[in-house]
């Protein structure tokens, strides 16, 4: 049986994606990924005009793109340029000749329709509810949106990007702590002009996608530190370019080669947004300017996000018995909510990946029951999962592994997440687990629950747990492992 390929094309100012998926039911598979470093935006010259060396790099991805283009057909293809195109004009030239190379019109985006597609982008690829303030930036422009839940708010972009403060600020590649307080300042000045606007609405979390932030992840996570950016990081990294001196010198852990040349500028921009908007921390985003293209053309998708359609795919690839896993999800929720504003490790957004664990612990079984935990972590760890980053992943697969029987310290103590946000949530799902195992409705208990800091009271009907012996035979030795995640769990008739 054959699927539908879609493929996107971004014209970035820095670099040129392709993106090629195809739908499989009410999942998406990306099929394949092409990214050429064009460095567009380092072609314009103080007129705003392109080099003829940059257009022809720019010709020449295109030829690759048009290969692959081939393949599918003409409704299900976007092809969008940018800002550094925005702001050419001689844009006509390149993409005059770009539209005959690939047999494909190129849509420019202005300024506000990018920003708006790339919130759609991180809003279908998030978990997190409620409103957000999302920071994008790019080669020649920096995006900023504010919306509430899938729908944006308010939308700019400002022309601020890595490349050209590449070579505004660091172009003899010079790495000096005044070339960082004037590129501070000078994109704190172009956020002025927009700040007010964006300070009567609220946000509940900040987020990001752009090559800046993705190069601050991979470097927290080399340090096997959670994937949160916050002030002091900044500073941090700034401060340890500062002591490089040039960008040549550059050897920080976790920063790849493709992503230096313009790590500083990219960071200046960002330490700019979190003065002028006052941020405390910010959060990687799984998606952003070609999911929220993807996520316009595909049907089918528009009332559920890209996580849960994942799931629903993995259930039913590794033929889940979703009735169960329900079954579980609901005692894991019911004893969450006992616990989540008594517990100073949790947050409410961690129920997320506990109700992912909850309707995937059994997806191992597929392959033999021995050893099912770890073949389900293997799973998870090795599968394609949109709308998941990788802390989210790495901690999906812990618990899965870890959901029965003894408790292994060493692999929550590896996690990106806090040991103690680990040490909660596994606490939860493995109570939920066991609490269903009889597999059947009728045989569920009804519970009383409360939670003090670092304590768990579980009240049971007398009479439910003398008809239960072997699971209350768990449980009282749930209380021992437990114990040692520093939770003390009571068990009570």
């Amino acid at each position: 049986m054959s699927y539908p390929l879609y493929a996107v094309i971004d014209l970035g100012s820095n670099s040129f994606h392709m993106l090629i998926t195809r739908q499989l039911a009410d999942s998406v598979q990306i099929v394949d990924k092409v990214k050429r470093k064009v460095r567009l935006a380092s072609g314009l010259d103080e007129n705003n005009i392109l080099s003829n060396e940059s257009i022809e790099r720019g010709l020449e991805c295109m030829r690759f793109f048009a290969e692959r283009l081939q393949d599918f057909p003409k409704q299900n293809i976007r092809i969008v340029a940018t800002a550094t195109l925005r702001l050419a004009k001689n844009r006509d030239d390149f993409i005059s000749q770009a539209n005959q190379i690939l047999g494909h019109n190129i849509q420019l985006l202005s300024g506000v329709d990018e920003a708006k597609t790339i919130y759609k982008g991180v809003a279908y690829t998030s978990n997190i509810k409620g409103n957000k303030l999302v920071f994008d930036i790019g080669g020649a422009s920096t995006e900023i949106i504010i919306g509430e839940n899938v729908e944006p708010l308010k939308a700019v972009s400002l022309d601020i990007g890595c490349v050209t403060f590449n070579n505004a600020f660091f172009k003899q590649g010079e790495l000096a702590e005044q070339a960082f307080e004037q590129a501070i300042i000078r994109a704190k000045t172009k956020i002025a002009t927009i700040i007010e606007d964006y300070q009567t609405i609220p946000f509940d979390v900040v987020l990001g996608g752009s090559g800046t932030m993705q190069a601050l992840a991979e470097i927290l996570m080399h340090q096997q530190k959670p994937t949160i950016i916050d002030y002091q990081f900044l500073r941090d990294m700034q401060q340890q370019l500062i002591n490089s001196k040039t960008i040549d010198a550059i050897d920080i852990g976790g920063l790849v080669g493709e992503r230096i040349p313009v790590f500083a500028s990219g960071l200046t921009i960002l330490i700019a947004l979190f003065e002028s908007f006052k941020v405390e921390s910010l959060r990687l985003s799984a998606g952003a300017l070609r999911e929220g293209l993807l996520y316009d053309m595909l049907p089918s998708t528009k009332t559920i996000d890209i996580a849960t359609l994942t799931i629903n795919s993995m259930m039913t690839k590794y033929h889940v018995d979703q009735p169960h896993s329900q079954r579980v999800l609901n005692l894991a929720n019911e004893i969450f909510s006992a616990c989540v504003n008594s517990w100073s490790a949790l947050e409410q957004q961690d129920e997320f990946i506990l109700n992912a664990a909850c309707q995937l612990h059994e997806i191992g079984l597929l392959i033999e029951y021995k050893k099912h935990q770890k073949h389900g972590a293997y799973l998870v760890n090795n599968s394609q999962m949109l709308g998941f980053n990788q802390t989210e992943k790495q901690t999906l697969a812990m618990l899965i592994e870890q959901q029965k029987e003894a408790i292994d310290l060493d692999k929550l103590a590896n996690q990106l997440l806090p040991i103690k946000t680990c040490a909660a949530l596994l606490v939860i799902f493995r109570l939920a687990i066991m609490l269903a195992s009889r597999r059947q409705d009728k045989h569920l208990p009804k519970l009383r629950i409360s939670a003090e800091a670092n304590t768990l009271t579980m009240g049971f009907e007398s009479a439910w747990l003398d008809s239960h012996p072997l699971i209350h035979d768990e449980l009282t030795q749930e209380i021992n492992r437990v114990a040692k995640l520093g939770i003390n769990l009571t068990i009570n008739t």
